[in-house]
């Protein structure tokens, strides 16, 4: 398989769970101290992780969390962001420019920071209140942190089950997706590696992981046009630009907004004959209760379109590694 090391996945999964003590003990300091508000700060790639972390929240939890991009932080502000406020981003370099600016501005309101910051040396890594430093899996992360949280405020009872299934069994389950996913993901590429425009539709825990492949891996790694929408708004104005060869993938989760997902799924084939339904149920996940699928569905969703882009990639010639504008001219 292209770009794929079973031993290296494994152990950077389980590596990731392993956090979860340290998480737990900031998590537990944050509770016991109070707060009035959590957010979730990103831009980019981040910014979608964390939308998709309050949206979970938000489907299970009544604590109060918001998600906030950090380019528009730094024009408009947030007045409901004080210093009672817990701010939880993430970071690859540490030294993205809305975020570095944009927790020094979060500092000077008083606002605790926990940061995940792969580059302990990094500007942001200095800037925040508790510094969790591991490689990837940033949505393992940050679902922790909010897990945690909803255990606290007595939302999450199976807590202990859910992580007793997932040190045992997540690893080695998301690479059996990827196996499972190959033969499609090489499928899908060939069909559509030079798409002149490709839709992408989902929700729930989904939609930051949508909004994310469309732009961050489609748009900015293989410099493929591409449109995210949400699974709610389909039906209010995309549909009508859809015809009978548009090309357009549906994800379809399994949290409490599949519904959504799944009407757009059983639209399209009225209309359109290059559409993709990606259903993260059709996928076995060995040792992990079903009610706790939905919980790690877009994790799922993860392992299979990492199999699209490998073969996107080979077939069309171009690393993902390589860009033209970003971090390559001022901007």
């Amino acid at each position: 398989m292209l770009k794929f090391n079973e031993a290296k996945q494994i152990e950077s999964v389980n590596g990731a769970l392993q956090l979860r003590s340290e998480v737990e003990k900031i998590v537990d300091q944050i509770y016991s101290e109070g707060f009035d508000n959590i957010f979730y700060l990103g831009i980019g790639g981040t910014y979608a992780s964390s939308m998709q972390a309050v949206t979970y929240i938000a489907g299970k939890s009544a604590l109060p969390a918001y998600v906030e991009n950090a380019a528009e932080y730094l024009t408009t502000g947030n007045r409901k962001l004080t210093k009672q406020s817990v701010v939880v981003i993430s970071s690859v370099t540490g030294s993205t420019e809305e975020m570095v600016r944009a927790v020094s501005q979060v500092k000077e309101v008083g606002a605790r920071i926990v940061g995940f910051i792969d580059v302990k040396e990094a500007p942001l890594a200095q800037s925040v209140d508790y510094l969790i430093s591991y490689p990837a899996n940033e949505q393992i992360k940050f679902f922790m942190v909010a897990d945690r949280l909803m255990f606290n405020a007595g939302d999450f009872p199976e807590y202990e089950q859910f992580y007793k299934e997932l040190d045992e069994h997540l690893a080695t389950a998301l690479v059996n997706v990827e196996k499972a996913a190959d033969s499609f993901g090489e499928q899908f590429a060939l069909a559509h590696n030079d798409d002149s425009m490709h839709y992408f539709v989902g929700a729930g825990n989904h939609w930051g992981a949508v909004y994310s492949y469309a732009m961050c891996y489609w748009e900015e790694q293989h410099w493929l046009r591409s449109k995210s929408i949400h699974s709610s708004e389909f039906l209010h104005g995309t549909l009508e630009v859809i015809d009978r060869d548009t090309a357009i993938t549906v994800f379809v989760g399994e949290d409490e907004q599949r519904p959504l997902s799944e009407r757009v799924a059983n639209f399209l084939p009225r209309i359109c004959s290059r559409y993709t339904i990606i259903d993260t149920k059709d996928y076995e996940l060995e040792g992990i209760s079903p009610q706790f699928r939905g919980r790690i569905s877009h994790l799922v969703l993860r392992a299979i379109t990492q199999r699209i882009d490998a073969h996107i990639e080979k077939i069309n010639c171009h690393p993902m590694e390589i860009r033209r504008y970003y971090r390559q001219l001022d901007y």
